[in-house]
């Protein structure tokens, strides 16, 4: 079953209201709470070396979507308290690393946009 974001947003909220839980939802929290689910889908990459971890991917798919869902669950929180369109900074936030990372010096490459190297002009 498919969920459009504003529908799932609103089920997310209803379902902290219902428990009366926004009393503890304040930026730092919600920011704390992101982090620590995301540190929890890494821990179970932990100690995997690249091919284990595609396996481990491909196995424990369900403890890696709920994991995820936590992610996103507190993301959604975290923005709707704050007043933050996530579709409209992603978005724009794309814009942005498209001129940070320009195909012609991200294609294939990992290298961070502040360290291509400056090309030299020349008259």
């Amino acid at each position: 079953m498919k969920t459009d974001f504003e529908t799932l947003k609103k089920k997310i909220l209803k379902f902290r209201d219902d428990r009366d839980w926004k009393q503890f939802h304040n930026p730092k929290n919600l920011a704390l709470s992101i982090s620590i689910e995301a540190s929890e889908l890494m821990e179970l990459y932990q100690w995997l070396n690249m091919q284990e971890s595609r396996e481990f991917s491909e196995t424990n798919k369900k403890e890696i979507e709920s994991e995820v869902a936590d992610i996103l669950n507190y993301l959604i929180l975290f923005a709707n308290d704050l007043d933050i369109d996530l579709l409209e900074v992603t978005d724009r936030k794309l814009r942005v690393n498209k001129k940070k990372y320009p195909v012609k010096k991200a294609k294939g490459n990992s290298t961070k946009y502040n360290r291509y190297k400056k090309r030299s002009k020349t008259k």
